[in-house]
């Protein structure tokens, strides 16, 4: 038996390959043989210089003893003559290291020129290597050669049940998001739903970004693939669901259908309805306004504030239909995303069921491990909308609920659809709380108001509005000292001036936003 875990380290382009370094993270962590038996070491952090980087993989790679190098189209950073991966390469070698070797493509694919030279050294080396089109086929690959390194060098091997645990987890990786179509090019996607993609991703401005530092962020992140015969850039088909101005012109699956019912119970009116065709990225917001249009957004004045408040939490729905986009089945062509809208609840179906091993009861009780079918999708989701621990959404959720007073979400499935429900509060409205968060004045604020600012603001919250004459009348002040009590409080950006002359009126700020 294997006495001390082996450490696996992840060597490649980092931003060229980052899907392909999650998903191998993914599978040795998570794989029931790999996990006992292997650690992946992947150096992500990012410091100031490269030559600091370079020491710190190399520092990273000497305390592992595996070393398992994945290469694509790109070299990477170079540091003095080689980039930091090839430097990486001949760190293994001069220790000794297995050397399990992956490349995506096929030998004809045009790679950069240090690229070919590092090819041409693990080849001279006598390395094998595998080769790998998608990320199912890298996983497959990846675990075979893990497991035959245990196997022959300490005797160990997978039980039946690991292996089809295994196998069913690589599995419910689906190839569609890797599908290399001609149906959109790069001019006709939404650029700037890539612009914003790429500053997201990268820790980029906006301003600092090119055409081409676009397209090449998009290629590297398996969006946008290089047909080599007619020159043209086309988007894969994760492209198209996440850039595609409609992608339902290409996937007709690709809408979320969105219906507000008056009563508990659907019926063939429903008072609102939208169907949602763009940007996926876009479409999940277009679906979080539909919600925030169709339920009740009470006003709650807590000492001297007047806050609305949302009868669901906002990110709590949005993490759910992030997950339908990024956990659905694309390859059921016939059926949308559903958003329905109750008077007592929210529900959103995507179609399919959770992957296997991913089952009902795991995801209930918050124990399982996790399992994309579309890790491309995921991890571009992840950078717009925030979600960063993955195989945790539905932890974060349920957290989410408890923390706006109502009960936690309910998972369950129907026809097919994998369905998270949002139970609302019902008569119950009182009992939402009121985030710190959202307080406009803080405690602090509110210490540095005079007693005759307080009575102005409370007045302005209850009636929604004052006036001069208003302050004048009702404290028993002049004209002057009743202006500059006014716009102090302008100045602290606690109410909001309108109008001008005699029709000059004050709002509080939450009350000008609405």
């Amino acid at each position: 038996m294997v006495s001390t875990t082996l450490h696996v380290f992840v060597s490649s382009v980092q931003k060229e390959l980052e899907d392909e370094r999650l998903i191998v993270q993914n599978l040795v962590s998570t794989d029931p043989f790999l996990s006992a038996h292997c650690t992946p070491v992947l150096y992500e952090l990012e410091p100031a210089s490269p030559e600091n980087a370079l020491e710190g993989c190399l520092l990273s790679l000497d305390r592992c003893q595996v070393y398992l190098l994945i290469v694509g189209v790109g070299y990477g950073t170079r540091v003095g003559d080689v980039s930091i991966t090839h430097a990486e390469y001949r760190r293994a070698k001069a220790l000794s290291l297995p050397v399990l070797a992956f490349i995506r493509g096929a030998g004809s694919m045009k790679r950069e020129e240090g690229t070919e030279a590092l090819l041409a050294e693990l080849h001279a080396d006598g390395f094998k290597y595998k080769r790998f089109g998608n990320v199912v086929a890298l996983q497959k690959e990846v675990r075979a050669a893990l497991v035959k390194l245990l196997e022959d060098q300490f005797g160990i091997a997978p039980t039946s049940d690991e292996n089809k645990i295994a196998k069913q987890t690589i599995e419910a990786t689906s190839p569609f998001e890797s599908r290399q179509l001609d149906r959109a090019r790069w001019a006709d996607l939404d650029l700037e739903v890539a612009r914003s993609l790429i500053v997201a991703a990268e820790g980029r401005r906006t301003g600092d970004l090119s055409e081409g530092d676009l397209l090449a962020g998009a290629t590297l992140r398996g969006l946008v693939w290089h047909e080599p015969n007619s020159g043209e850039h086309y988007a894969t088909a994760a492209g198209i669901v996440l850039l595609g101005k409609d992608p339902s012109a290409v996937f007709p699956q690709c809408r979320i259908l969105a219906d507000a019912f008056r009563s508990t119970e659907p019926d063939g009116d429903p008072r609102d309805h939208e169907d949602i065709r763009a940007p996926m990225p876009l479409a999940i917001e277009r679906a979080v306004g539909f919600i925030d249009r169709n339920t009740r957004h009470p006003m709650h004045v807590v000492g001297l504030n007047r806050v609305r408040l949302d009868e669901y939490p906002v990110e709590a729905l949005r993490e759910a239909l992030v997950n339908a986009v990024a956990h659905r089945q694309y390859e059921d062509a016939g059926r949308k995303i559903l958003l329905e809208v109750f008077a007592d609840r929210v529900v959103i179906s995507s179609p399919g069921l959770p992957p296997t091993p991913i089952t009902l009861a795991s995801l209930r009780r918050g124990r399982y491990r996790p399992c994309s079918r579309n890790p491309v999708l995921a991890q571009c989701l992840s950078y717009f909308h925030r979600v960063e621990e993955r195989g945790s959404g539905f932890r974060r959720m349920r957290q989410q609920m408890l923390d706006h007073g109502l009960e936690q979400p309910l998972l369950g499935t129907d026809m097919g659809y994998f369905q998270v429900t949002f139970r609302g509060p019902g008569d119950g409205l009182d009992r939402l709380p009121v985030p710190p968060e959202r307080l406009m004045v803080t405690p602090a604020m509110e210490a540095r108001l005079s007693e005759r600012q307080r009575q102005i603001l409370a007045h302005a919250l209850e009636a929604g509005s004052v006036t001069t004459g208003w302050c004048m009348e009702a404290l028993g002040v002049v004209r002057d000292t009743a202006y500059r009590d006014l716009v102090e409080l302008v100045k602290l950006d606690l109410l909001t001036r309108k109008g001008s002359g005699r029709a000059t009126i004050y709002v509080p700020r939450e009350v000008a936003q609405e």
